[in-house]
């Protein structure tokens, strides 16, 4: 069985993470490990309970979830697991330890949120495994089923790395997968460069029968741009990988990853990139 790792504090955006990673377990046959970690500033305004009595409650809870979650995940297990250290460490840790194929936390969590991820634990988790993460913002409650999935494409050699797992999801729930060639200036090089690689995610889409749509847009900024297209075609998933593009619009305000992550809507799936002379997609 495959396993997904679910950062969990409690708080109600972990707990919305925590039902959309079901969501996917049930559709992929996986288990579901849910991760809590005690940290030395641990931040406890969300226990009642005296500090001493915190694990008593962690584990308590955690119970509970798994009592009212476990008859929803037909095909796996619920499982927890509290460890002490730094948060986003012991998850990544965890993770790789169990080769588990995805992670999923949620970003305003009772630990703490900083605008444009500026030393949070999110920022951290997403950049220190090349394992793929789900991020979900607090106050995102959209509908769990993917069905319609945003893979903006850019000029970086690395975009196209996030082809194959995304279509992996999309498979899990047929769901379609928006291939939207992304133009971030008007050299007509740089622009074909771009549709290459789409061409190449299309064909490897129909080869693995993955529906798929095709569009493009003009753009100065990356972020605002994705996001409203996200929102206008009702996409419940953007894929992105960690390292993007630079556009003067955004560059000061951090790289386009951090931002899309902070602000968008929508889940955002993470796929860190691979170095390698040759990219490929592969099966």
């Amino acid at each position: 069985m495959k396993t997904i790792i679910v950062a969990v504090d409690f708080s109600d955006c972990s707990i919305n993470a925590l039902e959309h990673a079901i969501n996917i377990a049930d559709r992929s046959k996986s288990d579901i490990r849910m991760i809590w970690v005690k940290e030395n500033k641990l931040k406890t305004d969300i226990f009642t309970c005296e500090p001493e009595n915190i694990r008593q409650e962690v584990e308590k809870r955690f119970k509970e979830l798994i009592k009212k979650y476990q008859p929803g995940l037909k095909k796996g297990k619920i499982e927890y697991k509290i460890i002490e250290g730094k948060i986003y460490r012991e998850v990544v840790k965890e993770a790789e330890e169990s080769k588990a194929f995805l992670i999923v936390a949620g970003t305003h969590g009772a630990s703490g949120f900083e605008e444009f991820w500026a030393g949070s634990n999110a920022n951290k988790l997403v950049s220190s495994t090349k394992i793929p993460v789900i991020t979900i913002r607090g106050g995102v409650n959209i509908e769990r089923d993917l069905t319609k999935i945003l893979l903006p494409i850019d000029s970086s050699g690395e975009t196209r790395q996030k082809a194959t797992f995304t279509g992996k999801l999309a498979k899990y729930f047929d769901a379609t997968i928006y291939i939207l060639s992304v133009y971030t200036t008007k050299v007509k090089t740089v622009q074909a460069r771009v549709n290459r690689f789409a061409d190449q995610i299309a064909k490897f889409y129909d080869e693995e029968g993955i529906k798929y749509e095709r569009d493009s847009i003009q753009t100065n900024n990356l972020v605002d741009s994705c996001i409203e297209y996200a929102k206008k075609n009702n996409a419940n998933l953007i894929s992105i990988m960690t390292e993007q593009e630079k556009t003067a619009s955004n560059i000061w305000l951090g790289p386009y990853a951090s931002q899309i992550v902070n602000h968008s809507p929508f889940p955002i799936l993470s796929i860190h990139p691979k170095r390698s002379s040759t990219i490929s997609l592969a099966r």
